[in-house]
């Protein structure tokens, strides 16, 4: 897949996950698996970009003796997600009217 196409999913997906409720990076690539390959190091490159574009927020937590950071998605990043889904539906027309829905 194009690496900027690919880039884009993988945001739409994260936000997805994301937008279920507060999550942390394991959850995240937990929710995500079976629907797309994600590892860490894809990951947290992404959550950076998001919360720097102010789609997400975050807030570290102790858990298990450990500090864990997460996510929670804002009003923004929800528009974000909104505008994602309606570029993957628009791809998926694309693709039906060029391939008649065929693999």
């Amino acid at each position: 897949m194009d690496s900027q196409l690919k880039k884009g999913v993988l945001e739409v997906c994260v936000l997805y996950a994301i937008s279920k409720g507060e999550s942390y990076g394991y959850k995240i690539i937990s929710d995500l698996q079976g629907i797309i390959e994600i590892s860490e190091s894809t990951l947290y490159p992404i959550l950076k970009r998001l919360e720097a574009g102010g789609f997400l927020t975050t807030k570290t937590a102790e858990y298990g003796g450990r500090l864990r950071r997460y996510y929670k998605i804002t009003p923004d990043g929800e528009r974000k997600l909104f505008a994602g889904k309606t570029d993957l539906l628009e791809i998926i027309t694309i693709h039906n009217k060029l391939f008649g829905g065929k693999l």
